[in-house]
This record gives C-alpha cells, sequence and structure tokens, in this order.
C-alpha cells in the first residue's frame, strides 16, 4: 500500500467512527426522546462483565444489554489476578459503589490467549501474564491430558480457565463482605461461541465455591 494509500485508509477508518456515532445518537433520540438525559443522570447496572479483550465479543451486544446496564472490564483471556491493581479496582468499585447484583467471568471458545498460553514459546512481556493460565493447566493437568483432541482440550482449558477466574472474584473481600451482608453479588462463569453466537453457562455452584473458598480465604470478618 502506497504511503498516500495508508494515509487515506487511515483517515477513512477514523471518520468512519464518528459517522458512526452520529447515526447512533440520532437513531437512539429518535427512538427514545429521553434517552441521553436518563444517561445523563448516573448509572446503575445490574452487572460487571469480565471479559476478553477479543474484539469480536461486545459484551453489550451479545447480550442485547444497553448502555448503564453493565459495568464493563476487559482484559486478554478474562484474567481476575490478585496483583492487578486494575481489575481489583473495578471490582471493588462495582460491589462497593455501584451495588451490582451479578458479576459475569466470560470468556469464549477460540480464545487466542489460552492458545497461546498452551504454546511452548517464549512471547516476552506476555509471559506473566499468560503464566496464570498456564496454572490453570497445572491444576487440572489430570483432566486436561487425559482429553486426546487438542480442539476438545483446548475448550476444557477454557471452560477451567473461566472457572479459575471465578473462584478469584469470589476471593475478593468486596464480594465476601457484600454477600455476607445483602446476599448479593452472585458470580457466575459464561463462556461465548464464535459458531453460533451463543453463550453457555457453566453452571457454577456460587454458593458452594464461596463456602469452599471460606475455610482459607475468609475475609468477612
Amino acid at each position: 500500500m502506497a504511503e498516500e494509500d495508508i494515509s487515506n485508509y487511515l483517515r477513512e477508518t477514523h471518520d468512519r467512527v464518528f459517522d458512526h456515532n452520529r447515526c447512533w445518537a440520532k437513531d437512539k433520540k429518535a427512538s427514545d426522546p429521553e434517552f441521553f438525559v436518563k444517561l445523563s443522570a448516573g448509572q446503575e447496572p445490574e452487572y460487571l462483565w469480565i471479559g476478553c479483550s477479543d474484539s469480536r465479543i461486545p459484551a453489550e451486544q451479545i447480550t442485547g444489554l444497553e448502555p448503564g446496564e453493565a459495568f464493563v472490564h476487559r482484559n486478554i483471556a478474562n484474567l481476575v489476578c490478585n496483583t492487578d491493581l486494575n481489575v481489583m479496582s473495578v471490582i471493588t468499585y462495582a460491589v462497593e459503589h455501584l451495588k451490582v447484583k451479578h458479576i459475569v467471568v466470560c470468556g469464549h471458545y477460540g480464545c487466542g490467549g489460552v492458545k497461546a498460553a498452551m504454546t511452548a514459546r517464549d512471547l516476552g512481556l506476555l509471559n506473566p501474564w499468560l503464566r496464570n493460565i498456564r496454572d490453570v493447566y497445572r491444576l487440572h493437568e489430570r483432566e486436561l491430558d487425559a482429553i486426546a483432541d487438542e480442539s476438545a482440550r483446548y475448550d476444557r482449558l477454557v471452560e477451567l480457565n473461566v472457572y479459575e477466574q471465578v473462584r478469584n472474584v469470589i476471593k475478593t473481600a468486596s464480594v465476601q463482605q457484600s454477600y455476607a451482608k445483602n446476599q448479593f453479588p452472585v458470580v457466575h462463569g459464561w463462556v461465548f461461541g464464535f459458531k453460533d453466537g451463543l453463550l453457555k453457562d457453566l453452571k457454577i455452584d456460587f454458593a458452594a465455591i464461596l463456602k469452599d473458598i471460606q475455610k482459607i480465604y475468609n475475609l468477612t470478618e
């Protein structure tokens, strides 16, 4: 691509976003004249969504939620690490200030982060981040190694990664203390499939995991 073509392409792809934004704002106002008045009044989301940064999984679009209905955090492979001040701050704010009722950890089949973690390669700066997924493999090594089909093993690791990140959310003081006082939020684990566009509920037993975790990680006092 010639230098002039690159310059034109960058300008067009930049301007396209603003064209779409103007159309969206016009359509919203036409369908609900009070939409932006209500949006300006503040947010009271029911959900905290912790998902993958993959550009193909926009939380609101795949769930049918409107602006203001979900507080969203995304990172590579939807990880919840206790040393990551970003996600820890998001959870604390969502639970203690926004009073969300549900926390969803949503992974997706075909996750590049999970696949990279299964690859025996030095990935530089990504190594410490992806090690969290490799630790998930280590925790469930016997189950995963028993799956002969590589694609099926990959899908199962995606699910187990979601399961372990749900556990990490439940380990937080904000979630434990809020649930003890208010009986919410409840934490869920879901996986999105590109092949059919559907969300799969992993049916994680929040109450059972909370009880098990609090044998060691009880932070309600």
